[in-house]
């Protein structure tokens, strides 16, 4: 049996990241990137990305097969408590549970943080990535119609939502992943490779 992990991702995986986010810029409308994106420039990203949020690497046998992170949703200070989520998912390594597990760990991790709402941005028609937000809580709350061209054609975005906490009073600060405790990543990334590899 494959030996699969859940783990934080760090700077040095920025380059198998690339190679299984690269097909989806040049042969899919799942991103709306048209360009390869160098390394520096990923890592930037990444850095920008994990000063906040989680950004979870599945590996499988030691080889990177799927990612997942959040990052911010919109940029006014009234908004600090909403976030986005994406996950990629090597071809190869599609259907086969990896997608969820990551999700599974991820929302657990961004709820701890205190986020409230997290979105998804959703290029349809696209029933797999629809399907797999609908089995994490997601419901759909409206279209950018007509919204970007990629591939020859105009593209409709779905907007899909999941909230994590109740609404009631003013909320607490959010805490930066860095900041939350490593006891509490720790536990939570365990029971995302033992529900990884239960699948």
């Amino acid at each position: 049996m494959s030996e699969r992990i859940i783990r934080m991702a760090n700077q040095d995986d920025a380059e198998a990241i690339l190679k299984i986010y690269e097909p989806y810029i040049l042969n899919t409308v799942i991103t709306f990137e048209y360009d390869k994106v160098p390394i520096p420039v990923f890592q930037e990203r990444m850095n920008k990305v994990m000063s906040q949020f989680p950004w979870l690497v599945c590996c499988v046998d030691g080889m990177l097969v799927g990612y997942a992170y959040c990052s911010a949703h919109l940029e006014r200070a009234a908004f600090a408590w909403d976030c986005e989520c994406s996950v990629y998912i090597a071809e190869e390594f599609k259907r086969k549970g990896i997608a969820s597990a990551l999700y599974d760990a991820m929302f657990s991790l961004i709820s701890k943080q205190g986020y409230y709402n997290i979105y998804a941005l959703i290029c349809v028609p696209n029933e797999s990535s629809v399907a797999l937000h609908i089995k994490h809580g997601f419901t759909e709350i409206g279209t950018y119609n007509n919204t970007a061209y990629k591939l020859g054609e105009w593209r409709h975005l779905l907007i899909m939502e999941k909230r994590l906490q109740i609404f009631q009073g003013e909320p607490k600060q959010i805490i930066p992943i860095h900041q939350l405790e490593k006891r509490i990543i720790n536990e939570i990334l365990m029971i995302g490779i033992y529900c990884l590899r239960a699948r």
